[in-house]
């Protein structure tokens, strides 16, 4: 069995190679929800005598390609979504496996018992459960053309075809007896605000259903292998306060043991949900943990929760973290502002988050109103030259006096030197971009004769490490709660997140094949240079 660290750097599916100089095309196929995540391997898309694309690959995915002058494609593309975006469910694999009446009901007559687990808690009946073939719109903008902004079609028509996701909630019927459960809560990867609170809320949850048993694995999947690390017992009344501190009460690490090594422990230590909170990394792992059970024929219930500031899952409308990231970022770009406007030719420059997705610059530098240049790992930019960001820098100093910039960690690396490192979770340990601009800012000024006053903010960690704020306490309670549910109805290998501001379902190849990223046509973006007035930096 492949170690964690291969599972969890390896991709679900393969990205489209697009034609660099063609930017229509790149916007028509940009739509990896539709193309990127089917496995076609690689595509290549030739305009016919008919007018229509048609997609070619090659020979290993021949199965999944879409040709557009098929009069059927449209049914054809539905039906492969429809596949693809079926959550797996314990019956997959046990097909006589019983259900029983949910111990799940908020019309309680008498406090929770252990007796309750073959019936409802209640004589009356309730209507608070969710279909299971109850649907949320994955997309709900119409494009008429790819040239659009932020247009994300399908075909060359940009043609309308309905994308159906499972909604999220507790279900009537359930697939495990409350006390034959043993659920785990895991946290892995770096931390990010809100993960105490979504540790909370599964807890708080899973006791409401009738789980007595449940445990924490501390420091991520090393938890698992790491004899001197004992699991910990969890309840509501260890977790009731936890939400009011930053940081995560199981602890976090990167990488871990073998997939085949983690399920085994599972085995021995009786544990048949697991409760994963981590990003792309890590869902990777989930996914390959899920795999490994249904081999084994496990009845094990995985569920995972995205967790990341860096808002760069797929499909979701945002990701726990984020809105406290964004929040906390204020106070840097305030700082950076203040020094700067104080200063005789000041300059303040701050570095976020953001490895490949430069949502948090983006949004931040929206919500202070104060950042006059942000850069980002999406949007290609020169620090030299007649139309480089030392000049614009130049041209605001003499204009305003001074200036703000904002720069996404993972922005311009082409300018720094590869540190050819990578992290234990086989991330690439980025250069200092932020020291580079800082660096670079003075060299500058000083040739062309023209004082500045540069600083420099990195207010990394302690945006991570704070806790949630009130958007991301509501978003990671939810997130919790239909977390639990969807175990609790016998899904696995799914991960819950918010779309179109709906709660839903997703199996996980489907959220990591590739970091989600930042439109550079995209409305948001615009209105971002609309903000902050920079020209293009090429």
């Amino acid at each position: 069995m492949e170690t964690l660290y291969h599972t969890i750097t390896t991709s679900a599916s393969p990205k489209l190679r697009l034609p660099r100089n063609d930017n229509v095309h790149r916007r028509l196929l940009r739509f990896r929800h539709g193309f990127s995540s089917l496995n076609l391997g690689t595509l290549r898309s030739q305009r016919n005598s008919s007018g229509f694309f048609k997609v070619e690959c090659s020979q290993q995915s021949s199965k999944n390609c879409i040709d557009f002058s098929d009069p059927d494609w449209k049914s054809k593309f539905q039906q492969d979504f429809e596949r693809r975006f079926n959550i797996p469910h314990i019956t997959d694999t046990f097909p006589d496996a019983h259900s029983f009446p949910s111990t799940f009901c908020l019309r309680m007559r008498t406090p929770v018992t252990e007796d309750f687990a073959e019936g409802y808690p209640s004589d009356e009946e309730w209507h608070g459960y969710i279909n299971n073939n109850d649907r949320v719109l994955l997309k709900v903008i119409h494009y008429s053309s790819p040239t659009s902004a932020g247009a994300e079609c399908i075909d060359p028509n940009c043609t309308w075809v309905e994308q159906w996701v499972h909604r999220a909630g507790p279900r009537e019927k359930i697939y495990f007896k409350p006390e034959e459960v043993k659920a785990a809560i895991v946290t892995c990867g770096g931390l990010c605000p809100g993960l105490n609170d979504v540790i909370r809320q599964i807890v708080i949850t899973l006791e409401i259903y009738g789980v007595k048993n449940i445990v924490g694995i501390p420091f991520g999947y090393r938890g698992f292998s790491d004899k001197g690390l004992a699991e910990m017992p969890l309840s509501r009344k260890v977790v009731q306060n936890i939400h009011l501190s930053g940081g995560s009460l199981l602890g976090v690490s990167r990488g871990g043991p073998s997939v085949s090594d983690i399920v085994t422990s599972m085995e021995e230590r009786g544990i048949n949900m697991l409760f994963v909170l981590g990003g792309n990394g890590t869902h990777a792992g989930a996914n390959a943990i899920h795999n490994e059970c249904r081999k084994r024929k496990l009845k094990v219930a995985v569920v995972g929760v995205p967790k990341t500031i860096d808002n760069d899952i797929l499909l979701m409308d945002k990701t726990f973290g984020f809105d406290t990231a964004v929040e906390e970022a204020q106070r840097a770009i305030n700082s950076a502002y203040i020094e700067a406007h104080s200063a005789y030719h000041g300059i303040g420059v701050v570095k976020l988050m953001g490895r490949s997705s430069g949502f948090i610059a983006m949004q931040s530098s929206l919500a202070s109103g104060q950042v006059d240049i942000c850069l980002i790992p999406e949007v290609p930019f020169n620090l030299h030259g007649p139309h480089g960001v030392l000049r614009h820098l130049k041209y605001l100093i003499e204009t305003k006096g001074s200036a703000v910039v904002c720069v996404a960690e993972g922005a311009g690396q082409n300018l720094v030197e590869k540190t050819n490192a990578t992290d234990a979770s086989g991330n690439i340990v980025l250069g200092d971009i932020g020291v580079r601009i800082q660096q670079e800012t003075k060299k500058y000024f000083k040739e062309i004769g023209i004082p500045a006053d540069v600083k420099y903010i990195d207010p990394t960690y302690m945006i991570r490490a704070c806790r949630a704020n009130a958007s991301d306490g509501i978003l990671c309670t939810v997130l919790g709660q239909n977390a639990v549910h969807g175990a609790f109805a016998g899904y696995s290998g799914i991960t819950v997140g918010i779309c179109n501001t709906h709660y839903v379902y997703f199996p996980i190849p489907e959220v990591i094949s590739h970091p989600r990223e930042v439109d550079p046509n995209s409305r948001m973006w615009h209105r971002c240079l609309t903000s902050t007035g920079q020209p293009d930096f090429i």
